[in-house]
């Protein structure tokens, strides 16, 4: 089960890189008075290539959810990461550049570190769902990051307003990678379970709220500005979440625990540096229409 909740979590990688890729190249094409909310998505639509990359976007969460289903949050989320490993060689060929040899070191790097990440910590599955309670402080803690940093995109423009909609988008995709297991168990119980289950909806509000977000950061500013928060964001509140609320942990033991904080700072600064170098091979935005 651990080996094909792996697999799938790569192929939700490959169709979420191909997804974001080609979303953020339609997305930049609209000028900022046609970017807020609605007017967003009413541009957007009209665009067979958007369709394109929302197709594979929801691609990939199936995916994701399938991996999700077998898999724990400690396993499946961390390995998305390797999104960056196919957006870089997709962003650069469609941009005519070659990839530099530190690019290929950060890739091997992040491979390296991903696969003695699972060997060593053992991620180990907890419960798929959890109660109102457990989830409360979780949702409260979440719910003010996200308001501070809507508001502050409101006020602001270019990379910053980019940054912090990325943030946002993160913490939705986290958020709706935690639900999404809870989600999958009740489809054992039927139709009547999931359309009563309050997880679902907030699931639901989650994807929706989070695509809408994530199509506004691509408008709002070059791809260097999104795409390492998006990254990062996602598997840090989605382990969290894991850990906090649905009680995953990871069988390391004694001097393990130690190579595990290594091999988390690795991944986290790889993921980092691939993403800028993915981001610095993408179509540049277009200058806003006064």
């Amino acid at each position: 089960m651990t080996g094909l909740a792996a697999a799938l979590a790569l192929l939700a990688a490959l169709l979420f890189a191909v997804a974001s890729a080609v979303q953020q190249r339609s997305a930049a094409d609209v000028p900022d008075e046609r970017a807020r909310g609605p007017a967003l998505l009413l541009s957007l639509v009209r665009r067979p290539r958007w369709w394109a990359g929302t197709l594979s976007d929801t691609a990939g969460y199936a995916a994701q959810a399938a991996a999700l289903g077998l898999g724990s949050l400690l396993l499946v989320q961390p390995l998305l990461v390797t999104t960056v490993l196919f957006a870089l060689p997709l962003a650069a060929r469609w941009a005519g550049r070659r990839l530099r040899r530190s690019d290929w070191a950060w890739a091997a790097a992040l491979a390296l570190a991903l696969a003695a990440f699972v060997v060593t910590g053992e991620p180990t599955a907890g419960a798929d769902r959890a109660g109102v309670r457990e989830w409360a402080p979780a949702l409260v803690v979440l719910g003010l990051l996200v308001g501070a940093c809507l508001l502050g995109a409101a006020v602001r423009r270019g990379p910053v307003r980019a940054l912090l909609l990325a943030v946002v988008s993160g913490v939705a995709a986290g958020l709706a990678a935690a639900l999404t297991k809870g989600v999958v168990s009740l489809l054992d119980d039927g139709v009547p379970a999931l359309l009563s289950s309050w997880e679902t909806w907030l699931l639901v509000v989650a994807l929706v709220g989070g695509t809408v977000v994530q199509q506004s950061a691509y408008q709002a500013g070059a791809l260097e500005a999104s795409l390492p928060a998006m990254t990062v964001g996602e598997p840090v509140v989605a382990v969290a979440l894991g850990i906090a609320v649905l009680g995953e942990h990871l069988r390391a033991g004694g001097t393990e625990w130690v190579l595990v904080g290594v091999l988390v700072a690795v991944m986290a600064a790889a993921t980092l540096a691939l993403a800028r170098a993915a981001a610095r091979s993408a179509p540049p935005v277009p200058a806003a229409v006064p």
